[in-house]
């Protein structure tokens, strides 16, 4: 089996929106396909901050990333938050997550990005068993004002 992570091309939207609509069901968010047509303009969108890459198990698409850099005033940085992760349950375990979040690093790294940053659900536990292998968890409580 051949794993690939790179960019999204026009080739891959109907793919991509069976994922994304994948990641929105796990977390029970409610998602047309107008908001998925949204983040598509946005990853092909040269001038939009919202980048993203895909990967691909034996050409078919089993996962993707989107990501976007963000201002650390406090340290007078750059970092990249990862927005969203997703892999198709089928193929899990199958080292696509960990080659995303691989591929989101090196691209901060590119950048001169100072820190890569995500949140997730506290009862993803599986997911959260990954990112305790690759990454610090922080001490930092989330909020949000609904606007």
């Amino acid at each position: 089996m051949t794993l690939t992570i790179r960019r999204p091309t026009a080739a891959d939207r109907a793919r991509w929106e069976e994922l994304y609509a994948g990641y929105a069901e796990f977390y029970r968010v409610t998602q047309t396909p107008e908001m998925r047509s949204t983040v598509w303009g946005w990853l092909n969108d040269p001038a939009h901050q919202t980048k993203g890459f895909v990967a691909e198990l034996d050409r078919r698409l089993v996962g993707l990333t989107h990501f976007r850099p963000f201002a650390r005033p406090l340290a007078a940085a750059t970092g990249g938050f990862l927005d969203d992760l997703f892999v198709d349950p089928a193929h899990r375990g199958s080292g696509a997550a960990r080659a995303l979040i691989d591929a989101v690093a090196a691209e901060g790294r590119q950048r001169g990005w100072t820190v890569i940053r995500w949140i997730t659900a506290e009862d993803n536990y599986r997911a959260r068993g990954l990112y305790d292998q690759m990454a610090d968890r922080t001490k930092w409580v989330t909020y949000d004002i609904k606007l």
